[in-house]
């Protein structure tokens, strides 16, 4: 999933940084993570922290960004990711 989140966000923002860390080990053995893991058939994979820095965020807010990253991901949401945290900056931000 993580390699999925990585091509995705990849592919759409040209990203100057990325970084993709799966957080699902904080997470373990809750009913909701438990639920998504099986959902998505493997363990794990189901909480993720996302920080980019791209110029496709220049002369946006926090709000529209983090809307691109989840409308980016609507598919990895529907298959087992549960949670995720964002922090999408422009250069110099």
């Amino acid at each position: 999933m993580a390699e999925r989140i990585t091509q995705k966000l990849q592919a759409a923002l040209t990203p100057i940084t990325l970084d993709v860390i799966d957080d699902s080990h904080k997470h373990a053995g809750h009913a909701h993570a438990v639920t998504h893991a099986a959902k998505a058939g493997r363990s794990g994979e189901t909480h993720f922290t996302v920080k980019v820095v791209s110029d496709s965020f220049i002369g946006k807010s926090v709000l529209a960004r983090h809307r691109m990253v989840n409308d980016l991901l609507r598919a990895e949401f529907a298959e087992g990711i549960h949670a995720l945290a964002i922090e999408a900056k422009a250069p110099g931000d």
